[in-house]
């Protein structure tokens, strides 16, 4: 896929409860508003441009038309869909997620351009509307965001090294030690 080499440390501990309703209060929403979702990063020491630098993982992998879905069917009395997004865009993932009622598990690709690089194309969609998350779009429109989306867009070496440091950084919050986490031998065995 590409992308940038970092340093993975080993012997991390799992935390000793392990549940999905937890991860709610901690991760960032897609329909979370900009100043949300720096809160989030910022109180975890996190600063704005390192977080748009961890953003950019966004260059791989998809999400599933269900978060979007708001979106992109029946936005507003005046518009079908987010008029953040560029209109054909939007009529193609409009398109793409026909099904997601009957399909739950229905997705599309966060970069359109190249799905399986790991690269700086991301950040290029954004300005055009090419963002599918509206955390992703909303990069560009903040005044504090949009710098380094626009850093990233046209130089993919400093991406990488900012993106490198701070999932590194990331790699090593809120690690548990001694008591405070264990090793498991079966990741799906939860307390």
């Amino acid at each position: 896929m590409g992308g940038p080499f970092y340093a993975v440390k080993l012997g991390r501990r799992d935390g000793l409860v392990s549940r999905a309703s937890r991860a709610q209060y901690i991760l960032p929403k897609p329909t979370m508003s900009m100043n949300q979702i720096i809160k989030i990063f910022t109180y975890r020491g996190f600063s704005i441009q390192e977080m748009v630098a961890l953003t950019g993982a966004h260059t791989i992998g998809f999400s599933h038309c269900s978060e979007i879905s708001s979106d992109i069917y029946n936005y507003s009395r005046t518009s079908a869909f987010d008029p953040s997004y560029n209109p054909r865009y939007a009529q193609g993932l409009r398109n793409a997620c026909a099904d997601y009622r009957k399909n739950p598990s229905l997705s599309v690709f966060n970069d359109i351009m190249t799905p399986r690089d790991f690269d700086n194309s991301y950040y290029k969609n954004l300005p055009k509307g090419l963002g599918v998350l509206r955390s992703d779009r909303a990069l560009t429109m903040d005044a504090r965001t949009r710098p380094f989306v626009e850093l990233y867009a046209r130089d993919q070496k400093a991406f990488f090294e900012a993106f490198g440091r701070a999932i590194e950084k990331l790699s090593l919050y809120g690690v548990k030690s001694g008591r405070r986490g264990e090793i498991r031998r079966r990741c799906d065995s939860f307390n």
